[in-house]
Protein backbone atom coordinates (compact mmCIF):
# COMPACT_ATOMS: atom_id res chain seq x y z
CA UNK A 1 0.00 0.00 0.00
CA UNK A 2 2.98 2.46 0.77
CA UNK A 3 4.53 1.63 -2.87
CA UNK A 4 1.77 2.28 -4.28
CA UNK A 5 0.43 5.63 -2.59
CA UNK A 6 3.81 7.08 -3.44
CA UNK A 7 3.14 5.97 -7.02
CA UNK A 8 3.37 9.66 -8.84
CA UNK A 9 0.22 9.12 -10.71
CA UNK A 10 -1.94 8.19 -7.43
CA UNK A 11 -0.22 11.16 -5.22
CA UNK A 12 -1.31 13.57 -8.22
CA UNK A 13 -4.65 11.89 -8.37
CA UNK A 14 -5.00 11.93 -4.26
CA UNK A 15 -4.08 15.64 -4.49
CA UNK A 16 -7.40 16.17 -6.70
CA UNK A 17 -9.27 14.45 -4.55
CA UNK A 18 -8.03 16.78 -1.41
CA UNK A 19 -9.54 19.77 -3.96
CA UNK A 20 -12.99 18.00 -4.45
CA UNK A 21 -13.21 17.83 -1.25
CA UNK A 22 -12.48 21.07 0.05
CA UNK A 23 -14.55 22.48 -2.86
CA UNK A 24 -17.32 20.53 -1.41
CA UNK A 25 -16.90 21.82 2.08
CA UNK A 26 -16.98 25.33 0.11
CA UNK A 27 -20.57 24.78 -1.60
CA UNK A 28 -21.77 23.57 2.21
CA UNK A 29 -20.98 26.61 3.55
CA UNK A 30 -22.34 28.77 1.20
CA UNK A 31 -25.43 27.23 1.16
CA UNK A 32 -26.04 26.74 4.46
CA UNK A 33 -25.62 30.89 4.32
CA UNK A 34 -29.47 30.16 2.55
CA UNK A 35 -31.94 30.30 5.30
CA UNK A 36 -34.93 29.30 4.89
CA UNK A 37 -38.07 29.85 7.18
CA UNK A 38 -41.56 30.57 7.29
CA UNK A 39 -42.80 33.53 6.02
CA UNK A 40 -46.08 35.94 5.76
CA UNK A 41 -48.29 34.29 2.62
CA UNK A 42 -47.90 37.94 0.76
CA UNK A 43 -47.10 37.50 -3.32
CA UNK A 44 -43.96 39.79 -2.53
CA UNK A 45 -42.54 36.83 0.39
CA UNK A 46 -43.74 33.91 -1.62
CA UNK A 47 -41.91 35.67 -4.72
CA UNK A 48 -38.95 35.94 -2.58
CA UNK A 49 -39.49 32.13 -0.79
CA UNK A 50 -39.61 31.47 -4.45
CA UNK A 51 -36.52 32.89 -5.03
CA UNK A 52 -34.78 31.75 -1.55
CA UNK A 53 -35.79 27.89 -2.88
CA UNK A 54 -34.15 28.10 -6.28
CA UNK A 55 -31.08 28.87 -5.00
CA UNK A 56 -30.92 26.37 -2.34
CA UNK A 57 -31.50 23.93 -4.95
CA UNK A 58 -29.06 25.00 -7.22
CA UNK A 59 -26.31 25.12 -4.46
CA UNK A 60 -27.27 21.86 -3.38
CA UNK A 61 -26.78 20.61 -7.13
CA UNK A 62 -23.34 22.08 -7.20
CA UNK A 63 -22.69 20.32 -4.07
CA UNK A 64 -24.17 16.88 -5.69
CA UNK A 65 -21.72 17.39 -9.03
CA UNK A 66 -18.95 17.75 -7.04
CA UNK A 67 -19.77 14.77 -4.77
CA UNK A 68 -19.98 12.64 -7.61
CA UNK A 69 -16.85 14.29 -9.28
CA UNK A 70 -14.94 13.14 -5.74
CA UNK A 71 -16.97 9.50 -6.15
CA UNK A 72 -15.14 8.98 -9.62
CA UNK A 73 -11.61 9.98 -8.63
CA UNK A 74 -11.67 7.53 -6.01
CA UNK A 75 -12.83 5.29 -8.48
CA UNK A 76 -10.34 5.92 -10.87
CA UNK A 77 -8.00 5.80 -7.56
CA UNK A 78 -8.87 2.05 -7.13
CA UNK A 79 -8.79 1.32 -10.45
CA UNK A 80 -5.25 2.62 -10.80
CA UNK A 81 -3.81 0.64 -7.14
CA UNK A 82 -5.71 -2.39 -8.41
CA UNK A 83 -3.92 -2.49 -11.66
CA UNK A 84 -0.19 -1.75 -9.68
CA UNK A 85 -1.32 -4.75 -7.55
CA UNK A 86 -1.93 -6.98 -10.89
CA UNK A 87 1.22 -6.19 -12.59
CA UNK A 88 2.84 -6.93 -8.94
CA UNK A 89 1.45 -10.01 -8.95
CA UNK A 90 1.94 -11.11 -12.33
CA UNK A 91 5.67 -10.56 -12.02
CA UNK A 92 6.12 -12.47 -9.31
CA UNK A 93 3.84 -14.99 -10.67
CA UNK A 94 5.67 -15.53 -13.99
CA UNK A 95 9.45 -14.60 -12.64
CA UNK A 96 11.75 -17.77 -12.28
CA UNK A 97 14.35 -15.84 -10.64
CA UNK A 98 12.37 -14.90 -7.47
CA UNK A 99 11.53 -17.55 -4.84
CA UNK A 100 8.24 -18.95 -4.15
CA UNK A 101 5.67 -16.90 -2.81
CA UNK A 102 4.66 -17.62 0.54
CA UNK A 103 1.27 -18.37 1.48
CA UNK A 104 -0.60 -15.69 3.10
CA UNK A 105 -1.86 -15.73 7.03
CA UNK A 106 -5.42 -16.54 7.74
CA UNK A 107 -5.97 -14.01 9.32
CA UNK A 108 -3.99 -11.56 7.45
CA UNK A 109 -6.52 -12.95 4.26
CA UNK A 110 -9.48 -12.57 6.48
CA UNK A 111 -8.73 -8.97 7.45
CA UNK A 112 -8.30 -8.18 3.78
CA UNK A 113 -11.75 -9.67 2.42
CA UNK A 114 -13.33 -7.78 5.29
CA UNK A 115 -11.86 -4.48 4.18
CA UNK A 116 -12.60 -5.67 0.18
CA UNK A 117 -16.27 -5.81 1.96
CA UNK A 118 -16.49 -2.47 3.25
CA UNK A 119 -14.64 -0.63 0.61
CA UNK A 120 -16.84 -1.77 -1.84
CA UNK A 121 -18.46 1.41 -3.43
CA UNK A 122 -22.13 2.32 -2.79
CA UNK A 123 -23.98 2.70 -5.64
CA UNK A 124 -25.99 6.67 -5.84
CA UNK A 125 -27.89 7.15 -8.89
CA UNK A 126 -29.29 9.99 -10.13
CA UNK A 127 -32.65 10.68 -9.88
CA UNK A 128 -34.88 8.24 -11.80
CA UNK A 129 -31.26 5.96 -12.84
CA UNK A 130 -31.82 2.14 -12.59
CA UNK A 131 -29.07 0.43 -10.81
CA UNK A 132 -26.85 -1.24 -13.32
CA UNK A 133 -25.78 -5.02 -13.25
CA UNK A 134 -23.79 -6.42 -10.60
CA UNK A 135 -24.95 -3.96 -8.31
CA UNK A 136 -26.00 -5.51 -5.32
CA UNK A 137 -28.30 -8.71 -6.59
CA UNK A 138 -28.64 -7.72 -10.28
CA UNK A 139 -26.75 -10.08 -12.25
CA UNK A 140 -23.93 -9.76 -15.02
CA UNK A 141 -25.09 -8.88 -18.57
CA UNK A 142 -25.28 -11.90 -21.02
CA UNK A 143 -22.46 -11.10 -22.42
CA UNK A 144 -20.18 -10.08 -19.91
CA UNK A 145 -16.73 -10.88 -19.37
CA UNK A 146 -14.56 -10.71 -16.31
CA UNK A 147 -11.79 -8.55 -16.09
CA UNK A 148 -8.72 -9.81 -14.78
CA UNK A 149 -8.38 -9.28 -11.16
CA UNK A 150 -12.08 -9.27 -10.56
CA UNK A 151 -13.14 -11.88 -7.95
CA UNK A 152 -15.86 -14.15 -8.27
CA UNK A 153 -17.29 -17.22 -7.32
CA UNK A 154 -15.67 -20.39 -8.80
CA UNK A 155 -17.17 -23.45 -8.95
CA UNK A 156 -14.10 -26.47 -8.63
CA UNK A 157 -13.44 -30.13 -8.36
CA UNK A 158 -12.05 -30.56 -4.64
CA UNK A 159 -9.65 -32.75 -3.95
CA UNK A 160 -11.96 -35.88 -3.10
CA UNK A 161 -14.03 -35.23 -6.15
CA UNK A 162 -16.50 -32.96 -4.67
CA UNK A 163 -17.36 -29.90 -6.35
CA UNK A 164 -17.79 -26.76 -4.71
CA UNK A 165 -17.94 -22.76 -4.80
CA UNK A 166 -14.95 -21.36 -4.00
CA UNK A 167 -13.84 -17.73 -4.00
CA UNK A 168 -11.37 -17.01 -6.97
CA UNK A 169 -9.59 -14.09 -8.87
CA UNK A 170 -9.80 -14.07 -12.62
CA UNK A 171 -6.17 -14.13 -14.32
CA UNK A 172 -7.65 -14.34 -18.14
CA UNK A 173 -10.32 -15.06 -20.26
CA UNK A 174 -10.08 -17.05 -24.06
CA UNK A 175 -12.33 -15.99 -26.18
CA UNK A 176 -11.86 -18.31 -28.72
CA UNK A 177 -12.39 -21.42 -25.82
CA UNK A 178 -14.97 -19.41 -23.86
CA UNK A 179 -12.61 -20.60 -20.84
CA UNK A 180 -11.64 -18.28 -17.63
CA UNK A 181 -8.05 -19.12 -15.51
CA UNK A 182 -8.70 -18.31 -11.83
CA UNK A 183 -6.62 -18.96 -8.49
CA UNK A 184 -8.00 -19.29 -5.34
CA UNK A 185 -8.18 -16.67 -3.29
CA UNK A 186 -7.10 -18.97 -0.49
CA UNK A 187 -3.53 -20.02 -2.53
CA UNK A 188 -2.01 -17.10 -3.54
CA UNK A 189 -1.71 -17.69 -7.22
CA UNK A 190 -0.34 -21.71 -6.21
CA UNK A 191 -4.01 -23.35 -7.31
CA UNK A 192 -4.66 -22.68 -10.64
CA UNK A 193 -8.08 -23.76 -12.50
CA UNK A 194 -9.44 -23.37 -16.23
CA UNK A 195 -13.68 -23.07 -16.04
CA UNK A 196 -16.29 -22.23 -18.40
CA UNK A 197 -18.57 -19.81 -18.22
CA UNK A 198 -21.07 -21.31 -16.50
CA UNK A 199 -18.89 -22.12 -13.84
CA UNK A 200 -17.96 -18.79 -13.00
CA UNK A 201 -20.54 -15.96 -11.11
CA UNK A 202 -18.70 -11.98 -10.70
CA UNK A 203 -19.25 -10.99 -7.31
CA UNK A 204 -21.38 -7.27 -7.21
CA UNK A 205 -19.11 -4.57 -8.13
CA UNK A 206 -21.57 -1.89 -6.20
CA UNK A 207 -23.01 -2.37 -2.97
CA UNK A 208 -27.58 -1.33 -3.54
CA UNK A 209 -28.55 1.11 -0.93
CA UNK A 210 -31.92 -0.15 0.68
CA UNK A 211 -33.11 3.01 1.18
CA UNK A 212 -33.51 4.23 -2.35
CA UNK A 213 -32.99 0.64 -4.14
CA UNK A 214 -34.13 -2.32 -2.46
CA UNK A 215 -35.16 -3.83 -5.82
CA UNK A 216 -31.67 -4.50 -6.28
CA UNK A 217 -31.11 -6.74 -3.24
CA UNK A 218 -32.19 -10.55 -2.91
CA UNK A 219 -35.58 -11.18 -0.68
CA UNK A 220 -36.38 -12.44 2.65
CA UNK A 221 -36.52 -17.09 1.82
CA UNK A 222 -34.88 -16.44 -1.77
CA UNK A 223 -31.72 -18.66 -1.86
CA UNK A 224 -28.59 -17.64 -2.73
CA UNK A 225 -24.69 -18.36 -2.54
CA UNK A 226 -23.04 -16.66 0.47
CA UNK A 227 -19.51 -16.74 1.72
CA UNK A 228 -19.22 -18.68 5.20
CA UNK A 229 -17.53 -16.61 7.61
CA UNK A 230 -14.01 -16.49 8.26
CA UNK A 231 -13.74 -18.96 5.10
CA UNK A 232 -12.78 -18.67 1.39
CA UNK A 233 -16.06 -21.16 0.18
CA UNK A 234 -19.81 -20.14 -0.90
CA UNK A 235 -22.40 -22.19 -0.07
CA UNK A 236 -26.21 -22.60 -0.33
CA UNK A 237 -28.05 -20.40 2.06
CA UNK A 238 -31.82 -18.56 2.54
CA UNK A 239 -32.19 -14.76 2.84
CA UNK A 240 -32.90 -14.47 6.64
CA UNK A 241 -33.05 -10.77 6.38
CA UNK A 242 -31.63 -8.39 3.85
CA UNK A 243 -29.47 -5.27 4.81
CA UNK A 244 -31.66 -2.31 6.08
CA UNK A 245 -29.12 0.29 5.92
CA UNK A 246 -26.57 1.02 3.39
CA UNK A 247 -23.86 -0.34 5.80
CA UNK A 248 -25.79 -3.30 6.58
CA UNK A 249 -25.00 -7.05 5.94
CA UNK A 250 -27.18 -9.81 4.51
CA UNK A 251 -28.57 -11.89 7.40
CA UNK A 252 -28.83 -15.39 5.26
CA UNK A 253 -29.27 -19.35 6.77
CA UNK A 254 -26.84 -21.76 5.29
CA UNK A 255 -28.16 -25.10 4.63
CA UNK A 256 -26.62 -27.35 7.48
CA UNK A 257 -27.71 -31.24 8.36
CA UNK A 258 -26.52 -30.80 11.80
CA UNK A 259 -29.50 -28.22 12.89
CA UNK A 260 -32.97 -30.39 13.44
CA UNK A 261 -34.71 -27.94 10.62
CA UNK A 262 -31.92 -27.69 8.04
CA UNK A 263 -30.61 -24.76 8.60
CA UNK A 264 -28.01 -22.16 10.28
CA UNK A 265 -29.03 -20.09 13.27
CA UNK A 266 -28.96 -16.32 11.24
CA UNK A 267 -25.22 -14.74 10.10
CA UNK A 268 -24.02 -11.91 8.43
CA UNK A 269 -22.32 -11.53 5.38
CA UNK A 270 -21.27 -8.79 3.16
CA UNK A 271 -23.23 -7.68 -0.40
CA UNK A 272 -19.94 -8.33 -1.68
CA UNK A 273 -20.39 -11.86 -0.99
CA UNK A 274 -24.02 -12.99 -1.97
CA UNK A 275 -24.57 -13.74 -5.13
CA UNK A 276 -28.08 -15.76 -7.20
CA UNK A 277 -27.52 -19.54 -6.44
CA UNK A 278 -27.36 -21.54 -10.28
CA UNK A 279 -28.14 -24.78 -8.65
CA UNK A 280 -32.27 -24.95 -7.91
CA UNK A 281 -32.50 -28.58 -6.49
CA UNK A 282 -31.48 -29.33 -2.95
CA UNK A 283 -28.59 -31.58 -2.93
Amino acid sequence: EKKMSADPKIVELLSELHQLIKQTQEERSRKNKSIIFSVPASPYYRTKLRGLYTTAKADAEAECSILRHALDKIAEIKSLMEERRIAAKMAGVYSDSDPPRKTMRRGVLMTLLQQSAMTLPLWIGKPGESPPPLCGAIPASSDYVAKQGDKVAARVKAVDGDEQWILAEVVSYSHSTNKYEVDDIDEEGKERHTLSRRRIIPLPQWKANPETDPEALFSKEQLVLALYPQTTCFYRALIHAPPHRPQDDYSVLFEDTSYADGYSPPLNVAQRYVVACKENKKK
